[in-house]
């Protein structure tokens, strides 16, 4: 199935995501508030990481639940659940984080607007990259089995 490979690229990209913001956010996060602002990074970038891991596990689920069919409802109330599950537990995090004494609301704050911004264009690099075809039974040049390469 090729939507799974379209999933483990999205993974492999994501994986590289949060560490970037880790390393990237922690430092800057450290020079600008110190012990406090790299903390702050480090939710963020473990907050990249739950988010997208959350996602990707939901169309591992839905897609096996479905046995590999994406246009069933079933498959759509599967990731349409995660994603509400997502936004509640988000809404609670924020709810519990905000007022810590060891978190830099403003370091936060960037290191989740990266992980934001830097997901979706994860998501959007990992599926044109796939070469998926729109037709069944077509063969894209340079995929295996294609004549043309």
């Amino acid at each position: 199935m090729k939507s799974s490979a379209i999933l483990g690229r999205a993974i492999a990209y994501g994986a590289i995501l949060t560490v970037s913001i880790a390393v990237v956010g922690s430092i800057i996060g450290y020079l600008v508030a110190g012990t406090s602002g790299m903390i702050s990074a480090l939710i963020g970038a473990g907050l990249t990481a739950l988010f997208m891991g959350l996602t990707a596990g939901s169309i591992v689920l839905a897609s096996r639940a479905t046995k590999g069919d994406p246009s069933s409802v079933l498959f759509f109330g599967i990731v349409l659940g995660a994603w509400l599950f997502k936004f509640v537990l988000f809404i609670a995090l924020m709810v519990i984080l905000r007022g810590q004494p060891f978190l830099e609301p403003v370091v936060f704050f960037f290191s989740v607007l990266a992980a934001i911004v830097g997901s979706l264009f994860v998501d959007v690099l990992a599926f044109v990259r796939a070469r998926e075809s729109y037709v069944p039974g077509v063969t894209l040049p340079g995929e295996p089995g294609s004549d043309l390469r």
